[in-house]
């Protein structure tokens, strides 16, 4: 009854008392809320009649999102000017509210590095939603396609289905490499290697072959010798493809068929070779003094590292085994 009563005799529209106050508050708050839930309406419908992609995605849900938090923020300092307490307490505390400004500003300034650096994206517009870049992570290098801009972060989802979160301060510094772009054809390499002994026109041939009836191949670009190795050469297919996605699969296809087709074809690939070599380090103390027994060609310490090496010179041993005379 007694919150009627305020409002019968106007306490309720005194924004001096604490009442009123508390009032105003949920006034401003509500008023605050409702702009911003009829804006995020507004522009959810309006991208949903955007059939011919009129507007750029990843911009209007940026700006709408910065809006919103300038209504918020705006119906704060407003609620603080309107309460006489709030604004004379400001007043009177100009040079502290100076101060903590000063110390909230240094403390938040990689935050307002990423919203200014967000909105030179927006200005420059390097990617678009749905472009796939690849950048420089602290795992390596990533490939993803962009999901969203926020105030602080860009998104980006991998292949794997993990979720990049790069500050957009990072990102509007770094190297990153469009995918999609204008073109979002890309040129497929598939490495292949085959042995020295191989026949390389008609592993050269195999390779064309393959890649001009595949399905997801558009071109056929050529299939150059790239890479002499230590056991083998190094043939590289290259391939036009519709985009970064078909180029993963062209080259995963390409891979299995080359392998099978080869081995039906009897080219081999270059399989690594190890070479061992013996020596026999003992010092002419701890060698036999005598040749070897049962063996017909006679031997002898060797003068080179103490080795044992066949004398060329001798005499032939006798059928018995002993040694001719001196």
């Amino acid at each position: 009854m007694r919150f009627f009563d305020e409002i019968k005799t106007g306490g309720l529209a005194d924004p001096s008392t604490l009442q009123g106050a508390l009032f105003f508050a949920g006034v401003f708050a509500f008023l605050a809320w409702f702009i911003g839930r009829t804006l995020r309406i507004a522009v959810q419908r309006m991208l949903a009649r955007d059939k011919h992609d009129h507007f750029d995605l990843m911009a209007v849900k940026f700006l709408a999102k910065l809006t919103r938090y300038a209504v918020y923020v705006f119906a704060i300092a407003a609620y603080a000017h309107f309460v006489p307490a709030l604004s004379g307490l400001g007043a009177a505390s100009l040079t502290s509210i100076g101060m903590i400004s000063l110390i909230v500003g240094f403390a938040a300034q990689n935050t307002l590095g990423n919203l200014i650096a967000g909105l030179s994206l927006l200005l420059y517009r390097p990617f678009k939603l749905g472009d796939r870049l690849q950048i420089t992570a602290p795992t390596g290098l990533e490939t993803g396609t962009v999901e969203g801009l926020t105030l602080g972060y860009t998104l980006l989802r991998t292949d794997d289905n993990r979720r990049v979160v790069v500050p957009n301060s990072l990102m509007a510094s770094q190297t990153s490499i469009n995918l999609t772009g204008n073109d979002p054809r890309v040129v497929c390499s598939v490495p292949i290697g085959i042995s020295y002994e191989a026949d390389i026109d008609q592993a050269r041939a195999i390779l064309l072959d393959l890649g001009g009836k595949h399905p997801k191949a558009m071109q056929v670009c050529g299939c150059p010798l790239t890479q002499l190795g230590a056991t083998g050469v190094v043939l590289s297919l290259d391939v036009w493809c519709a985009d970064a996605l078909t180029a993963i699969t062209l080259k995963c296809d390409l891979l299995e068929q080359a392998t099978k087709r080869f081995a039906r074809e009897g080219i081999g690939h270059p399989l690594p070779q190890t070479c061992v070599v013996l020596r026999d380090d003992r010092s002419p103390a701890h060698q036999p003094a005598g040749p070897p027994t049962g063996v017909n060609t006679p031997w002898h310490a060797g003068v080179d590292s103490g080795s044992m090496k066949r004398d060329e010179t001798l005499t032939p041993a006798r059928p018995d085994g002993t040694p001719p005379p001196a």
